[in-house]
C-alpha cells in the first residue's frame, strides 16, 4: 500500500483563501499565495520546489514547517508535519470559513434600509 491520499481520504476541510505568503527552500525564498487551506495542508501557488523537499511557510512573522507534496510549474501542495491549531495561518482559515458561512442575502438585508419606493416610512 503507497502513501498516496486520494481527495476523498482527506481528513480535513479544504477553505479557498487568498493569502500572500513567503516560501523559504534550502537555497532561496519564493514570493506565493495560499489559495487552498486546511489544517493539514495547503495548495500555494506562485511557488514551486521539488516534491517530498521541506520549507517554511512565513506569514504574519510566524513560520510553519511544510513538505512539498506535489509540484507543477507554479504551484505546489504541501502537508503539514503538524496540524494547525492556532497561530496566523489558523487564524486566517477561521476567518476564511467564517466568511464563507454568511450567505451574500444576509450581507444586503442587513445593509438595506427600511423603506419602499423612494420615500421612506415616517
Amino acid at each position: 500500500m503507497d502513501n498516496f491520499r486520494t481527495p476523498t481520504a482527506r481528513g480535513h476541510k479544504r477553505t479557498p483563501v487568498s493569502i500572500d505568503v513567503t516560501v523559504n527552500g534550502v537555497l532561496n525564498f519564493i514570493e506565493g499565495r495560499i489559495t487552498d487551506l486546511s489544517e493539514g495542508g495547503a495548495r500555494i501557488d506562485g511557488a514551486s520546489m521539488p516534491a517530498r523537499s521541506r520549507c517554511e511557510i512565513h506569514y504574519c512573522g510566524e513560520v510553519t514547517y511544510a513538505v512539498v507534496m506535489w509540484s507543477e510549474f507554479d504551484r505546489m501542495g504541501v502537508r503539514f508535519p503538524y496540524e494547525l491549531t492556532h497561530g496566523p495561518l489558523y487564524n486566517a482559515l477561521k476567518l476564511a470559513r467564517n466568511a464563507s458561512m454568511v450567505e451574500p442575502a444576509q450581507i444586503f438585508q442587513a445593509a438595506r434600509p427600511i423603506s419602499f419606493g423612494r420615500r421612506g416610512l415616517n
